[in-house]
């Protein structure tokens, strides 16, 4: 799932050297040119960073600010403004940076790649069907719900996801997620496999492959 940022930018071939930009970085870029379509934006839709201009139309980046707060969306400052009291007051607003114009993209990038990571929205997301799984919190929702799996499930649901359609075997499995050191027996490997059928309704889509182990089909 890509990384959504919402630029608030007013003068257009800024905004549309930034969507470029961005865009060649791997990111889901949308832009609007004034506060009030920015502060609605956030209401009705999520973003995982927005890049906000200070001097704009009807609303300026500060009361902006002050009205997504509670969105809690990291904000990256872009401005012409140079005077430090301006700088302080985006800050203590709670922006996350503050750069100011003009400004080479591939600081721009920099900062941002800086600020996702502070909120852990580089955080891997992978995705089946209605199921995403977050490997780094070890976290399962199905249908936007959270689902308990075992450690040792989890991590035999995420080795199937990082490989589906391909027919793996038993010792594969036991492996990859119990270790070449494991001693015990494939049979483990089947009692895993049924919980993961149970819990996340994949009867039809974990299949077994006779004589030789599963396969989770896409």
């Amino acid at each position: 799932m890509k990384i959504r940022i919402l630029v608030v930018e007013d003068e257009q071939h800024i905004g549309q050297m930034i969507e470029a930009a961005l865009g060649l970085a791997g990111y889901e870029c949308e832009v609007c040119d004034n506060g009030q379509d920015a502060v609605e934006k956030v209401r009705k839709s999520h973003y995982d960073l927005m890049l906000l201009d200070i001097m704009l139309p009807h609303m300026n980046g500060f009361e902006v600010m002050e009205e997504v707060k509670s969105r809690e969306i990291p904000v990256i400052f872009l401005t012409a403004l140079q005077d430090v009291t301006d700088k302080v007051k985006g800050l203590r607003l709670g922006a996350e940076d503050y750069i100011v114009k003009p400004f080479e993209i591939m600081e721009l990038l920099a900062r941002i790649e800086v600020v996702l990571r502070r909120y852990k929205k580089h955080t891997e997301v992978l995705e089946y069907r209605d199921i995403r799984v977050y490997p780094d919190r070890h976290l399962v929702e199905k249908a936007g719900r959270g689902v308990y799996l075992t450690p040792k499930e989890f991590d035999l649901f995420v080795f199937f996801v990082r490989n589906k359609d391909i027919a793996i075997g038993r010792d594969r499995l036991l492996a990859a997620v119990w270790g070449y050191e494991f001693m015990g027996e494939s049979r483990t490997v089947d009692i895993h496999v049924q919980q993961l059928r149970k819990k996340l309704d994949l009867s039809d889509q974990l299949i077994t492959i006779p004589k030789l182990g599963y396969r989770l089909e896409s």
